[in-house]
């Protein structure tokens, strides 16, 4: 995999994208190893597609081919594009609270080598996981968090992850981002919540859902923006359930959903599968 490029680009739809970007990347040495496409219509929707191609007998370097693909195919058809490699880890902070179920299965897979990045840290507003990060050879930092000291809180914060972090994960981290966290980190913060978007947004879902009687409970991963709740959804899932649940027992199955939800978006991400349109995203 650290042989391993990844092209994504967005476009409107019309003939000869496919054959340009292949036979650009075939004249400078590359093998293409998989790709994935959408159009919304095929006349003139929107074109969204995934690449991955191999980088070992490449005839120019990085900063050459990309310069060349903006100038030979990109600028032709008015691509929005970028190139990513494998081999370049994203560092990853993690945000958490008092919850550790989708924290220990993100630290759990990164150390089974299924998560391709580095995790940087752990920040906590409370001091109970350390130990557990710990074990993980992870870094954990204390940063505590109230109503009165919210704005020092996250300067302390944005202190702490400098300019190394590519992507915020709130593994149920139990506070509200200001727009400033959330600028400085656009498209790059993922969150889980433990409801079914747009279903049941905000403060306890899983009482709200069994108020309402529920026949499925789910789980939402989605991007981080100023709207609460509201950022393009990237991964769901669902577990049927009835009338004999209470509302303790919904939570249990949540947590089983969310931390599997989460982990498959985080990967996705890392993985350079995902393409955000508008409040969408379309997931290769």
């Amino acid at each position: 995999m650290n042989q391993t490029a990844r092209l994504l680009i967005t476009c409107s739809d019309k003939p000869g994208i496919v054959a340009s970007v292949t036979s650009f990347l075939y004249s400078h040495g590359a093998n293409i190893t998989a790709l994935d496409q959408h159009s919304t219509d095929a006349e003139g929707g929107a074109f969204f597609m995934r690449l991955e191609f191999t980088t070992p007998h490449l005839n120019v370097s990085r900063a050459a081919l990309e310069q060349s693909f903006q100038d030979v195919v990109a600028g032709r058809f008015s691509m929005t594009w970028r190139i990513a490699y494998a081999a370049d880890l994203k560092s990853v902070a993690v945000l958490v609270s008092g919850h550790d179920h989708c924290l220990l299965e993100l630290l759990w897979r990164h150390s089974r080598g299924e998560l391709p990045c580095e995790i940087a840290l752990v920040v906590s507003n409370h001091p109970a996981l350390r130990d557990q990060v710990e074990r993980f050879d992870t870094r954990f930092v204390h940063l505590p968090v109230t109503p009165q000291t919210k704005d020092q809180a996250e300067e302390a914060l944005l202190e702490t992850l400098g300019d190394r972090i590519d992507l915020l994960v709130l593994a149920r981290y139990m506070q509200i981002l200001s727009p400033r966290v959330v600028s400085r980190f656009s498209d790059r913060i993922i969150n889980i919540h433990h409801s079914f978007l747009p279903a049941f947004a905000g403060a306890d879902p899983y009482r709200q859902a069994h108020e309402r009687g529920v026949k499925i409970v789910g789980a939402t991963a989605h991007y981080v923006t100023e709207q609460l709740d509201a950022g393009p959804i990237i991964g769901q899932d669902i577990a049927r359930v009835s009338h004999r649940q209470s509302v303790e027992d919904l939570k249990e199955i949540g947590r089983d959903l969310e931390r599997q939800v989460l982990a498959r978006a985080v990967r996705a991400h890392l993985e350079d599968r995902i393409i955000i349109t508008g409040n969408k995203t379309v997931v290769f």
